[in-house]
């Protein structure tokens, strides 16, 4: 009697720039590590000819029999529009990371909320946290803002170089946790001084987005930082953070629990967060 061939499973990521995602290992070695044929491909309109949709990527991962895709910049917010049913987390911050595809429906999800919530309780611990500063209101924000008020900031303050988009991330949140908890900052600058954290959720630090999101010499060492990019491992901001003597947690354990969580929404199966971590780490700094 012959041996029952592993299952296999056929997942992506769809997204620009995610050369350097370690993603795609991250889910691969642990499938392999539970016994599964697991294949994790990266789908980017920026290595392409021809810049599909959205639309048209999502539809080609279905027809290909994938058991769904994660969904990174620019489209986590877009995402919403194409989708037959969302979680509750997901539709709470108006954006998807993580879409399961089963029997022609499409399921979007937020693995980044509970990702960015456990990284956070992790590696803050006990730091004050009675307000702190945001710096982006795009799709990772509106998860990084809800998480950190789940995980009971008192006040978060939200700034964007896009007035609009800060305003309509405040207001979601103010009609989930109350008026008082959330606020536009008229000027991230002018607030600094009064913070107790300062949240990076922006794309400017990665390799293809230079810059920092606030003028290093703002900071304070009582101040402590979160930036959530992880390639580089430390951005320029996160450098200046620690030369200033400030806590300072990177992007690396967001990444790290949001594909544990993803990895149980494909797979049906529990992930084992240290393994995922050993194979994120195996790449060295980057």
């Amino acid at each position: 009697m012959g041996t029952k061939p592993p299952r296999s499973l056929l997942v992506g990521l769809i997204g620009r720039g995610t050369a350097l995602s370690r993603t795609p290992l991250m889910h691969e070695i642990e499938g392999a590590r539970q016994g599964l044929r697991y294949v994790y491909t990266r789908i980017d309109p920026a290595e392409m000819t021809e810049a599909p949709s959205f639309a048209d990527m999502l539809r080609a991962a279905e027809i290909c029999g994938y058991a769904g895709v994660n969904v990174t910049h620019p489209y986590k917010q877009q995402a919403v529009a194409f989708l037959d049913e969302m979680s509750d987390e997901a539709r709470a911050v108006g954006a998807v990371n993580t879409i399961v595809l089963n029997g022609g429906r499409r399921v979007g999800h937020n693995t980044d909320l509970w990702g960015f919530a456990e990284s956070f309780r992790r590696a803050m611990g006990s730091e004050p946290r009675e307000r702190v500063l945001l710096i982006g209101a795009g799709g990772a924000g509106s998860a990084v803002a809800n998480a950190l008020l789940d995980c009971g900031v008192g006040t978060v303050l939200v700034a964007d170089t896009d007035r609009a988009a800060a305003e309509r991330l405040v207001a979601s949140l103010q009609s989930r946790f109350g008026g008082a908890r959330a606020v536009v900052a008229e000027s991230a600058e002018d607030v600094v001084p009064d913070m107790d954290g300062i949240v990076n959720a922006t794309p400017v630090g990665m390799a293809d987005h230079p810059g920092l999101p606030l003028a290093p010499d703002l900071l304070r060492p009582a101040h402590w930082v979160v930036d959530i990019i992880y390639f580089p491992m430390e951005t320029a901001f996160a450098r200046a953070a620690r030369a200033t003597g400030c806590r300072v947690a990177t992007g690396s354990g967001m990444a790290i629990f949001q594909a544990v969580k993803a990895f149980e929404l494909f797979s049906g199966l529990t992930a084992d967060p240290d393994a995922m971590r050993a194979t994120f780490d195996g790449f060295g700094p980057v």
